[in-house]
This record gives C-alpha cells, structure tokens and sequence, in this order.
C-alpha cells in the first residue's frame, strides 16, 4: 500500500518527485521488478484511449495524461505554399502538471488519412507538423477533427503489456497459460481439466447438421480466438459442421480450413482426416458437438445443404464481413478501452500498411453499406460524410447475404453453416429476413436449434454441465457455452446485439 500511497501524493505539482517507484522499476533486479510490473500492465494496455478530436483553431481540446495531469490541443491550419498545394497544420500540443520528473506520455494521432505517433517528456509546448493535407483530408479534419489516442500504460506499460500479449500467440505452454489467464481475467472464464483429452467416440452417432464447436487456446490461431472470444463473448473461436453423403459417409465442411497454399478456403473433407488435424493441432483444439435437435433433424433438407457446401467449396474464408458480425452497435461492441475511434484508427493503419489486405477485409463490405464501389478508405469516409453518416454507424449497419463481392459470397465459419441451414431449410419462414453474416458464433450456438433431451445423447458423450446437453469430444478442458439452445430465431436477430464484458447482456429482441 505505501508504494500506492507514493504514486497518488506525488501527483500534486508544487510537491513533484524527481521519480516514483513505477518509474525506476525497470532499473531493480528483474525478479524484484517484474512480478509487480505484470501486475499492473497486461494486453489490454495496448489499446490507446481516445482523448479527443481537435479541429478549431480557435477552442481547445483538454485532458488529462498518464504522466501529465494537464494537457491541451488546439489545431492551426497554414495557406498553401503553392499553386496546387493543398496547405498544411500545426498541431499545438502544451503538456504540464507531471506527476515526477521520469516519467512520459505516448501518443498516437490519425486521420483516415494518416497515422503517426509522438513522445513528450517534458512539461512545455509541443508541436506536430503536417507539411501537406491528403486530398478530403483537410475537411475532414475540420468537420470531424484530428484524433488523439493516449497510450494509458506510457513507454514503459506498452512494452510490459507487449510482453503480455506476446505469448498468447505462441504454441509453448507458455503461451496457453497466458491464453488462459487473459480469458480468466476479461471474460471470468474458468478452466476444469477433463480426464481424457480425447473421447473415444462412435462415429455413426454423428448426424447430417451436427454443430462442432472448436475452441484453440495456443499458437497464432489461439491468440487470434482469445482476442475474438474476448469482444464477441464466445467461448468458442471457431466452427464447422458435419455432413453425410448417399453412401452415409461422414464428411466436415468448414469455412477456414488451410490449404496446401497457406490459404483459408472453405472445404468438404472426410471425417476421419479433418478429426485427425484437430487431434493433431498443436494450438491444443478444443472441440464440442452439438446435435440438431432430432425434430430440425428430419426437417433438414441435406439434398440442398451438399447443393451449398459444393457450391462455395475453394472460395476464400469470410474476410470481407468477419468484423461486421461482431459489430452492430455505434458504440457497445466495444470492451473498454476500445471504441470506433480505435477501431477507424486501426482501419487506417492497416489501408496504409496493407492495402490489398485492407480491400479484402472492409473497404469492398464499406462501399456494399454505401451502395458505391471502388472506393477507398478515404473516399469512404468522404461520402459517409456527405450522407449524414456517422463512421460508427456506417460500421454498424447489417451485412446481407445477399451480398457478392470481388471473390463470391463471403462467409465467415459460422455463417456457412447458418447458410447451410437456410438452404436446408431451418429457419423456415424466416429465411429471407435473417441475415446470418450478422452472426457470432455466440449467437449460433444460442440457437434454440440442438439437442435438448439428455437421454437422447449417445452413451460416449461427455456432458460438461447438465443443463447444456453437448457433447466434448476432444480438448485438455471442459468447454462452456453460456446461453446455449436458449433462443428461438424471429426476423433480423442479431443485427443490433451489444456485447460488453463481462456480462455480454443480449436485450431481448436485438
């Protein structure tokens, strides 16, 4: 507690400390310092808190630092230099009130039009020069402004939190622990040990529509699916689906399955070889099957669903609309401290550093929700604003299936399989306003669509809590699904879901 009492008393400026603990932390023996230093910075320090939007000249835009109590903006715009010269800006930033003499704040300020970032270490006026505005750029900024996002953890946090988030991509035990601890620490999720890590399983109690349910807790995919579960409220990260042929073999079509190419494809693959790649998958694969209820059982049309899996078999993974089923809110999406200023922000980052990338995962899904093609980041943000349209809200509004972009339909994982039942006619009247791109895997697995009889299930399956009826085939701990086969489909679900931690509440209706 002393050290705590230290770091809030030296706050005040006419009694400014020449350091505080935190900040000559990194200088003490690494086992003294690091264990206090984990304590206080994870990934989430990662992600900058938006301070605020300068764009007047004349109004300033104040707030308050990690290390510098008291900040202020304001923007000035200078002529053009030439005949063709779009002008320019200086960004007036002036820093004081810091809480000791070591310590500094890290910044990170964009536009749709650029990103760049800035250190201040010292209590005075700063200033951050823009020689030439981008062409759109200057009205933007002068009707939406020049973000300023603060790294909360400063220098020494963001490389800490680095350290965090690091190992939740790596395929080491070190990597699943860090996975583990962060879903504990975000989402309250605990994690039972099972007795045997595979189930011995008799296949032929697999059906045409069974659900699997996949969750990876290490490696580059398991540091991708704790990130997904994390703003989604998942407790899965990905899915696929089982199917039978005329010869009642069981086959598995999934969207983002790797091909020999490195690519994420969507494909039909024997059971046999696709289990035997879960098995094997060093990312630890979790899986769980959730049976069709025996009534949407003998409803489902399988002519049709092999006519759709045939169909979209070798098109590229769902990239376009991946984001857009996990955003249908202006602002509750967002677990703290992101919000659509950070996401816009990444947007922006990602178009400059990887713009084909950029094109595939939401600029062609930008301009279907604009109803315009071709255009890029820039000229998307351009036209939202000449329509009235906010970007959180452009971000927000329901993908269609309907929707065909530069390489065919797009579908996430989970929105194959809900295509599949569309096509198979599970969702009966209902199909045609449903919207399954506006899917989490949360939301599927809610589906009042599987099993709800226990005495139904076959005798190898493994119940992880009675009241939710699935059946864990494989993983090293028991799988959860809060909510599961809860709620029955009606017309444009899951188009306006909030989905904050930790409680992830679902309004009815949304």
């Amino acid at each position: 507690m002393l050290f705590l009492t230290w770091s809030v008393d030296v706050r005040v400026e006419a009694y400014k400390s020449p350091f505080v603990p935190i900040d000559v932390l990194p200088l003490l023996p690494r086992a003294v310092s690091w264990p206090v230093l984990n304590t206080l910075y994870n990934a989430v320090d990662l992600l900058p808190e938006f301070v605020g939007a300068v764009w007047a000249e004349n109004d300033t835009v104040a707030w308050n630092g990690t290390c510098f109590l008291q900040n202020e903006a304001h923007m000035e715009y200078t002529e053009p230099k030439e005949e063709g010269h779009r002008g320019g800006g200086i960004l007036h930033i002036e820093t004081s009130s810091a809480h000791s003499w070591t310590c500094l704040d890290l910044y990170v300020f964009a536009t749709p039009y650029r990103v760049t970032w800035d250190y201040y270490f010292t209590a005075r006026k700063h200033t951050l020069k823009i020689d030439e505005w981008e062409e759109g750029e200057l009205n933007y900024v002068k009707n939406k402004g020049f973000s300023v996002f603060l790294m909360p953890a400063g220098m020494l946090g963001t490389l800490m939190a680095l350290w965090d988030v690091v190992p939740i991509f790596s395929n080491s035990g070190w990597g699943e622990n860090s996975n583990l601890a962060f879903l504990k620490s975000h989402m309250g999720v605990e994690f039972t040990k099972r007795d045997a890590r595979v189930t011995n399983i008799t296949t032929a109690d697999l059906h045409s529509g069974d659900f699997l349910a996949l969750s990876k807790i290490r490696g580059r995919w398991g540091g991708f699916e704790t990130l997904e579960k994390w703003v989604t409220g998942a407790q899965a990260g990905h899915t696929a689906v089982c199917l039978r042929d005329e010869d009642n073999k069981l086959w598995v079509g999934e969207s983002g399955h790797e091909n020999d190419a490195g690519e994420e494809v969507i494909v039909v693959v024997p059971w046999e070889e696709w289990f035997e790649l879960q098995v094997a998958d060093v990312a630890n694969c979790h899986i769980a099957v959730l049976p069709l209820h025996p009534d949407l059982r003998a409803k489902f049309n399988v002519t049709a669903a092999w006519e759709y899996a045939r169909r979209m078999s070798g098109l590229p993974y769902g990239y376009h609309n991946m984001i857009f089923s996990w955003i249908d809110t202006p602002t509750d999406n967002y677990p703290p401290p992101l919000d659509s200023n950070l996401v816009a922000s990444v947007i922006t980052m990602w178009t400059r550093l990887q713009p084909d990338y950029a094109s595939n995962m939401w600029n062609e899904a930008l301009n279907k929700r604009l109803g315009t093609e071709g255009l890029d980041l820039p000229g998307v943000m351009v036209e939202s604003e000449k329509r009235g349209i906010a970007f959180e809200e452009l971000l927000a509004i329901p993908e269609k299936d309907s929707w065909e972009y530069s390489d065919g339909f797009s579908t996430t994982c989970v929105a194959f399989i809900l295509q599949m039942y569309k096509e198979g006619g599970l969702f009966g009247p209902l199909a045609n306003s449903i919207q399954v791109t506006e899917f989490t895997i949360r939301d599927a697995y809610m589906l009042k669509f599987f099993e709800d009889d226990i005495s139904r299930l076959p005798s190898w399956c493994i119940v992880t809590d009675p009241a939710t009826p699935f059946c864990q085939i494989l993983g090293q701990y028991e799988m959860e699904l809060p909510g599961y086969n809860t709620i029955v489909p009606y017309a444009h679900m899951d188009e306006r879901c909030p989905s904050l931690p930790p409680t992830y509440n679902r309004p009815r209706g949304c």
